[in-house]
């Protein structure tokens, strides 16, 4: 590459010394590309800044929560004029009641709403909620998918125990047939379905949900009596304002939204159908920031925002667009790629690249020419990218596929 890192360099070696293998989680800098900066000084809408002071079109969007733009001036305003008042307080703000009008409002399926910080908190509430509802153990996932970072669903198995997934039983997305043989498994114990809004587990082709498949989960979930759990954590409000699945026709009784809520503010809901409100009153979840009035007035500008720009048909169009000319790059470098996923949350990965070495070389040779991209996580879109800024990626995409080309 042709720019160092040394500040970001020399934060990595900073937090060495004072946090447990320099930073947590998907944010470690062992889970980044070779060569890609851990540590921004800045950002403005779809762009960031690094602290050296490199300036790229950013396509993680903060891996998911940004959906308007980075420093929104409307959430922006509104959250400084909350913070103004209060932010966390002895008891919520009345922008609480607001902003549950407003999902409620914005959500087909949801009568209530609850709040919570982060996604694994609203996940976990769900499968709670389901729990109390049903008197039964038993939680369906999807082998693969991510619904957070605790013991029940976290992807690394230290420090969980056998009797944490006791009751979490498996079945294949898109896959029928191995739902309807997970809900025979769990008999009479079967609390709830738990499933992603599309197949979006990390460095694999990226899947839409069948139809067929959505259908068969709703009505088995109807069937038994037990709870249709739909984690919108990462796709909520970029493919419906009104809930992932609104596409298919397919309303869930459980939702989990988080990432885009509030535009970057730590903000997540749970929304439910009429016949789990009394549930929903029985467990106890809680914490001491769940009602901090700034990020809520950010969702609830966030949200207004969203309807007024028509959010997800932006973020389609300006996807198409990527899409269209990443083929069409590659093409001219003759070089294969798969591309999957909605467009508004675009993968693109090379044929006959199973350690990521290509994609791995593309993205740092897309970096240095000014865009943010990932080799094998699903990116996003956000309402601040035009179409200017899709073409000026796409130049230095083709940067990419250049360095690709060169290796072989």
């Amino acid at each position: 590459m042709g720019q160092t890192n040394s500040q970001d360099q020399m934060l990595r070696a900073r937090a060495q010394s004072v946090i447990p293998g320099g930073l947590w989680g998907h944010l470690n800098a062992a889970n980044l590309p070779p060569g890609y900066p851990q540590y921004f000084a800045r950002a403005e809408g779809c762009r960031l800044w690094d602290v050296d002071g490199r300036e790229v079109i950013d396509f993680m969007c903060s891996w998911g929560p940004v959906i308007l733009g980075h420093h929104h001036p409307a959430v922006e305003d509104a959250a400084r004029a909350q913070s103004a008042l209060g932010d966390c307080m002895n008891g919520p703000a009345p922008v609480l009641v607001e902003l549950a009008e407003k999902l409620v409002e914005t959500i087909p399926h949801a009568a209530w709403c609850l709040f919570s910080k982060n996604g694994t908190d609203a996940t976990t509430a769900c499968a709670t909620i389901a729990r109390a509802a049903t008197g039964r153990r038993k939680l369906l996932v999807a082998r693969g998918s991510y619904h957070g970072a605790v013991p029940w669903c976290s992807p690394s198995l230290a420090g969980v125990t056998a009797e944490d997934r006791a009751h979490i039983l498996h079945y294949d997305y898109n896959d029928p047939a191995s739902v309807k043989a997970a809900v025979a498994e769990a008999g009479d114990d079967l609390a709830g379905i738990l499933v992603t809004a599309f197949r979006h587990d990390m460095a694999r082709d990226l899947e839409l949900p069948n139809p067929a498949f959505a259908q068969t989960l709703r009505s088995l979930c109807d069937s038994h009596d037990a709870a249709l759990i739909l984690d919108d954590v990462r796709a909520g409000f970029r493919l419906h304002l009104g809930g992932s699945w609104e596409t298919l026709g397919i309303r869930p009784d459980l939702a989990a939204y988080s990432k885009a809520i509030a535009n970057g503010h730590p903000l997540a809901a749970i929304t439910g159908s009429e016949h789990l409100r009394t549930a929903a009153t029985k467990i106890f979840t809680t914490g001491s920031f769940w009602c901090g009035a700034a990020p809520m007035a950010a969702a609830l500008a966030t949200i207004t925002t969203l309807h007024a720009l028509e959010a997800p048909t932006h973020l389609k169009t300006m996807g198409e667009r990527l899409r269209t000319g990443l083929a069409a790059s590659a093409k001219r470098h003759a070089l294969p790629i798969r591309q999957s996923g909605p467009p508004q949350m675009p993968l693109m990965l090379f044929d006959n690249d199973p350690d990521f070495r290509l994609g791995n070389t593309f993205c740092a040779a897309a970096l240095d020419a000014g865009a943010y991209f990932h080799p094998k996580h699903n990116m996003f879109l956000s309402c601040a990218h035009t179409a200017a800024d899709i073409d000026r990626a796409l130049e230095a995409a083709d940067a990419g596929f250049s360095a690709v080309a060169r290796v072989g």
